[in-house]
């Protein structure tokens, strides 16, 4: 566990934070803490004290402390993760769409360690939403890859991608082999594939992504549905994708705005 920082404003606010006249007290522990996270006490992604370690600090009861960071979550300057404890946010990554957007190369474009945990990849029936967007009949076999994905450990994305069975024959087996949805496409014959339109909704996040993307229930999630085609236009996969806020935005290239 962190320890609280050791300069003078780490004392109550009877000692060393001068209670001020006409200010609440959760909003005087709301601003020494952001000043706090401003500096160098907690950089981004470390982890605060918790709720009783700062009622002690400040000399305060629970529920003050929880409405100064309320405050703090709501200003998107801290998240705080159900079981795991309330840490300072991370710089939000702008997730660029462009014909070729690659996980991989969006997050080494911000000077990060892209790393991936592939949840499940099985064989399914497309329901009608699906079948749709890969120009199938519903109940035709289809293969998801659901994977979630980290920049330096963290969780930026969460995603599930279909591919055609019979137009990808082996495409199952190439995912299971190559890391990169890239080759294990080129694997199966398709040696390139561009976005041909992505659509961009946003929503409260269920429970699932709550936990897995390590976010706020009161933070909503950018989702994502795009759709890739091969150099003949013929789709070859379409993705539903989730993303944090205010941990990532999406930001489209000219020319590339959602359709």
């Amino acid at each position: 566990m962190k320890s609280p920082p050791t300069s003078r404003s780490a004392g109550n606010l009877s000692d060393d934070t001068p209670r001020q006249s006409g200010l609440t007290l959760w909003r005087q522990i709301a601003e020494t803490l952001r000043q706090e996270i401003g500096g160098t006490g907690y950089p981004p992604g470390a982890r605060l004290p918790t709720e009783a370690e700062l009622s002690a600090r400040f000399a305060v009861n629970r529920h003050t402390v929880r409405r100064a960071l309320e405050e703090l979550s709501r200003g998107g300057l801290i998240r705080v993760e159900q079981g795991r404890g309330t840490f300072v946010a991370e710089d939000v990554l702008d997730y660029t769409v462009g014909p070729r957007t690659r996980f991989t190369e969006w997050i080494h474009r911000h000077n990060k360690e892209p790393s991936g945990r592939v949840l499940q990849r099985r064989e399914i029936a497309a329901d009608a939403m699906i079948a749709a967007a890969l120009g199938i009949r519903p109940g035709a076999r289809v293969m998801l890859l659901e994977r979630l994905g980290l920049a330096d450990g963290t969780p930026v994305s969460l995603t599930r991608h279909y591919f055609p069975a019979t137009r990808l024959r082996g495409i199952l087996h190439a995912l299971a082999e190559n890391p990169r949805i890239t080759d294990a496409l080129k694997a199966v014959g398709v040696e390139d594939y561009v976005r041909q339109v992505t659509k961009v909704t946003a929503r409260a996040p269920t429970a699932i992504e709550v936990n897995l993307l390590r976010m706020a229930r009161n933070r909503p999630v950018l989702v994502t549905e795009s759709i890739n085609v091969d150099r003949s236009g013929m789709v070859v996969e379409f993705s539903i994708g989730c993303y944090p806020t205010p941990r990532v935005q999406i930001v489209f290239e000219p020319g590339e705005g959602p359709a």
